[in-house]
Parts: C-alpha cells; structure tokens; sequence
C-alpha cells in the first residue's frame, strides 16, 4: 500500500512555509543582508561572516491529511527546516503558519499548547524512558497535560492497539525490539491526537524488513486517521513509498517539489536527474502520463475500429499493470474514465514510457 497516487491540492493547507531562511552564526541577520545584495556562496558566507547556511529561501504548502516528504543528504538541511515547524528552532528571516497562525508570534503558552495538542514528534532515536513501562512512556505527553490517570490509560491502550503492541503494554522498553519501539514512539504521538506529525527519519535505523513493515503500517494509520505528516527521509526510495509529494533539498534550498511520478518523470536538474536514475518506473508512472489522445491516435494512422474489444484501463493504472493487458495481445490499450474513452496506449507508447522517453 502506498499513498503516492493521491495528492489532491486542496488549496487549503495546514502548514505554510514562507521565505524560510535560517543561518547560523552570531552575524546572522547581516550575512542574510549580504546574500541578497551580492548573491555570495556559502563559501563565502562562511569566510566573510563566520556564518553556515542552514535553510536557503524555503518555502511549500502542506494539504490536510498529506504526507509530504522531505528528502536529502546528510547537512542538507531536511531536519533542520523540520525543526522550524514547532519552533525548536527560530528562523533567521521567513514564516511558518500552522492553520493560518504565524507560529513566530506565539507566546510561550501559545506555543506550548501548539506543541502539546497539534503537532507530534517521531524521531529516530525516541528516547523512551527507560523506567516506565509501554503503557507509562505513551501516556507520558498526558500526562504532561494533566490528564486523569484514568483517561491516561484508556487513551494509552487504544493507541497500543492501533499500532499492534496488544500485550506488551506492561513490558519496559529494554524489552522490545528496535521496531517495535519505534511502534511506542509513534503510539507516544498519537496518544495526544495531533493535527500534524513530523517524523525525522524515523525508520533509518532498522533492518530493511523491519523498515518495510513500519513503512507499510504507518501508510495504513496515515490514510485511516488523516493526519498531515512532514516525513524527513535520506532515502528517495523511502521517500517515493511514503510521500504524497517529495521535496529534495541540497545545500539547504529546495531543488524540486512533486509528486513521485514528477519527480522521477520530469527531474528538476541533474542533480535529481541522478538519484532518479536507478528508480523503477513500473509503480509510479500512470497512463495518463504515457497514453496518446484518442484524435492524436487516430490522426496518427491508428484506428478505433474494433475497440471495444481492446483491454480497458483507467488513466490512473500504473505501468506495471499496462504490461500485465498488454501481454500476449497485438491490440492497444483503451484508456477509460468515467465511461468516457480518454486516451490509448499503445505497445510503442509503452515502451518509451519504461524507457523513460515519454
């Protein structure tokens, strides 16, 4: 199961990031001064103002109920930009609303109240308390909150529940193997009911299977809950599993923004260009991307004569299964929405699509 077919732009986002610019160093906010009226590299920015580049002019809308994707290298910049999301880390210039509340002007008990009821962290180490049970470390942001003990605990084996950990909630972490504390992490956040969870490379540190697993059950949580989800990744595989859309950085600045099908389809620069490369397209390339239209066909010399005897897909079936109707048949594909003939791909057509050529 996966979520990257079904990025809607509602136009209505819950996070918004705006001109986000976040540079470290005592003479931050001259050295921001200096990069827009002389255009200076980080190298420069470091010689001059002892100052690192974290965030370079960022900003993207999150819908409601997305999983968006943040994927980069080591020092790209993907958890530092995460961090401004909450406010654990202020910006040096730029934005962030959260359902149209600028999160920078927030009190302290304003942001607070943010962190505690609508906005969840899973990191890679969760940091469990070593001395609490299962049951205690997923009640723990409750009680934060003062929360009775009584709820804390109805709350706590409900979460338990939904993310598999039925009888181990009396278990201490030392217990549990490295998956299935992740699972306690990820309870821990969603004990509390937030709007939106931001997860920094939260599985990077499991064995492949295990990793898989946690992928698929988060996707299967995230479409039944709804939750609007900023997922840090170093890994584009991961990242074109998980993500509604893919945002890659390099170099603290964001070199594209798209779905996976955009991404590996239409690479942004060479840079992209490179990690796409190895990608398989069977998954992520849909018809409507490939398929030829109807008038186009026909003014091409083919002919719908005969049609209706032709498989059927919808403009949403992936290549993977246009190779499964093509198989052992001369006959090109129809394309069909809605009971409307949309478009025809054809062997060739298909062909170039694998290839890439489309």
């Amino acid at each position: 199961m996966n979520s990257n077919n079904n990025y809607k732009d509602t136009s209505n986002p819950v996070v918004q990031v705006r001109d986000v610019w976040k540079i470290f160093g005592d003479r931050a906010d001259e050295a921001l001064t200096a990069i827009r009226n002389e255009n200076l590299s980080k190298a420069e920015v470091l010689e001059r103002f002892e100052a690192v580049i974290g965030v370079q002019d960022v900003s993207f809308d999150v819908q409601e109920s997305e999983v968006f994707c943040i994927m980069g290298l080591s020092g790209s910049g993907k958890s530092t930009l995460v961090r401004h999301i909450n406010r654990l880390i202020e910006p040096t210039h730029g934005d962030i609303l959260i359902g149209g509340v600028d999160v920078g002007k927030l009190n302290p008990k304003e942001l607070r109240l943010l962190r505690a009821d609508r906005i969840g962290m899973v990191f890679q180490n969760m940091a469990l308390l070593p001395h609490r049970t299962v049951r205690d470390n997923i009640a723990f942001a409750l009680e934060l909150r003062n929360v009775d003990a009584f709820t804390r605990m109805q709350v706590a084996d409900k979460v338990i529940e939904t993310v598999s950990l039925q009888g181990y909630g009396d278990r201490l972490p030392a217990d549990l193997s490295g998956g299935m504390q992740q699972r306690v992490g990820l309870a821990r956040a969603l004990a509390a009911d937030p709007e939106i969870l931001l997860m920094d490379e939260p599985f990077s540190a499991l064995d492949p299977l295990i990793r898989r697993g946690l992928q698929d059950e988060f996707l299967e949580l995230s479409a039944v809950m709804g939750k609007t989800t900023l997922f840090i990744t170093h890994d584009l595989d991961e990242a074109i599993r998980m993500g509604s859309r893919i945002a890659i950085m390099k170099d603290g600045v964001i070199v594209q923004i798209g779905t996976p099908e955009q991404i590996v389809t239409e690479p942004a620069d060479d840079y992209v260009a490179d990690f796409v490369q190895g990608i398989s397209r069977l998954k992520l390339v849909f018809a409507h991307t490939v398929m030829l239209d109807p008038k186009a066909y026909e003014q091409s010399g083919g002919s719908l004569h005969g049609s209706e005897e032709w498989p059927v897909a919808s403009s949403e079936a992936d290549l993977d299964t246009l190779i499964g109707l093509s198989v052992n048949r001369d006959t090109p594909i129809l394309i069909v929405d809605d009971g409307n003939r949309v478009g025809v791909v054809t062997k060739d057509v298909l062909l170039r699509g694998i290839q890439g050529e489309n």
